[in-house]
């Protein structure tokens, strides 16, 4: 049984006020001491004998980042600089792209993989879900490369690896292929715009499911097609989620309809998605209408945040920087008091936070998995608002990324 005593953190203990407004939030340093990944004790000037002693130096505590989407299989993260070509063709041009460009990155793509999940754990996510192409070009090269670029992390990060068939399920004629990439390491079974490149809704769903019942695994779906059709494309993948028995393992990633209805419409499409307990992930677009993020949140859809690249044949933008894409997200909503900046961490942490709604420490205690983050900073809405450097991050009481990483 390993014990890891880590002194001198700051923690989030509640708020303070100026009226019924809240003004501040106040703080308390403690000592945590860690046994086998969970936390055993808080206090202060605690004493425990311990295998390994961290100084916190004072640092504030906060909870460790999911990144929710992502595509590590098809980087040029790592490799020499190049901009994307125009895509005249909408999504059809870039899949015509990766029919040539992807079985010639293979040689490069395990290191290049390697070398995001090093980056994205560095900027302090210690789950990680990335989607990985399996389409007739490279079959599912790219499930195998990335189950073995994850093995270098074992210890420092869990991890989802989601079957994707990017070309369309129905399109490119994967399903056996998908099946199989369940098989090799595949933990949730991918999707992308039934209407669009499938060209039937019903079908490709039903296609979709069938695999993920088979599987005995969850879903998570791209979904890019605006407005109505958007709506209708989430409401059949809600049924048949009901009918399938999965509740709460469905995903849809993008979900851009939500950010283009209004009034009845958007409200009776999230009564479908609440009732499912479908959650949504996005990137907080820009060119396009965000989805209505706080507004999802608060009416029982849970929202959380990825990157999708950092630099690939899609974008040539993307910096893995979730304390920068808090900070973008509280610039699109205004969240601009201490409150409201306080509560947009639960999007990028799973939902865990210090405080609760009402201003009452939830977290850290004693039972909970020792996942930190340090950073230099008063507190959180600091951190979101002037994007405060992160120092270490912490994986089950262990340094792993910032001084005193253990090998």
């Amino acid at each position: 049984m390993s014990t890891i005593l880590i002194k001198r953190v700051k923690i989030e203990t509640g708020f303070t006020y100026v009226g019924n407004r809240v003004s501040g939030t106040t703080t308390a340093e403690v000592d945590i001491l860690v046994k086998d990944g969970k936390i055993e004790e808080i206090g202060t000037d605690l004493t425990n004998h311990a295998d390994e002693i961290i100084d916190g130096n004072g640092d504030l505590l906060m909870p460790t980042f999911r990144e929710m989407h992502i595509h590590v299989d098809k980087t040029y993260f790592g490799g020499p600089w190049k901009a994307t070509v125009p895509a005249t063709k909408g999504i059809v041009s870039r899949i015509e792209e990766e029919e040539l460009l992807l079985p010639k990155q293979l040689p490069v793509a395990l290191e290049r993989a390697e070398n995001m999940i090093g980056w994205l754990l560095s900027q302090g996510h210690t789950h990680i879900r990335t989607h990985c192409n399996v389409d007739p070009h490279i079959g599912t090269k790219h499930i195998e490369l990335t189950v073995e670029a994850f093995k270098k992390f074992e210890g420092k990060l869990t991890y989802d690896v989601v079957a994707f068939p990017q070309h369309g399920l129905l399109r490119s004629k994967v399903e056996p292929l998908m099946r199989e990439a369940m098989r090799k390491g595949a933990t949730l079974v991918g999707g992308v715009d039934p209407a669009t490149l499938d060209r039937h809704i019903e079908r490709s769903l039903h296609a979709t499911m069938d695999i993920a019942v088979e599987a005995n695994a969850g879903l998570d779906l791209h979904i890019h097609d605006g407005g109505s059709l958007g709506a209708f494309e989430f409401k059949k993948f809600a049924e048949l989620v009901t009918e399938a028995g999965k509740i709460g393992q469905a995903t849809i990633s993008h979900a851009m309809a939500l950010g283009d209805l209004k009034g009845g419409e958007l409200e009776e499409t999230v009564s479908i998605l609440r009732t499912a307990q479908m959650d949504v992930t996005t990137t907080i677009p820009i060119g396009r209408t965000t989805i209505p993020i706080p507004y999802l949140y608060d009416n029982g859809v849970k929202v959380s945040l990825g990157h999708d690249s950092l630099i690939d044949h899609w974008s040539p933008f993307g910096t893995g920087d979730t304390i920068e894409k808090l900070c973008i997200l509280a610039e699109r909503f205004r969240f601009m008091d201490e409150y409201a900046l306080n509560r947009s961490w639960k999007y990028a942490s799973g939902g865990i936070t210090p405080l609760n709604d009402e201003g009452q420490q939830v977290w850290p205690r004693k039972g909970d998995d020792a996942n930190f983050l340090l950073l230099d900073a008063v507190c959180s809405a600091q951190v979101v608002a002037r994007r405060q450097p992160i120092t270490r991050v912490i994986y089950q009481g262990k340094v792993v990324q910032g001084k005193g990483v253990q090998a």
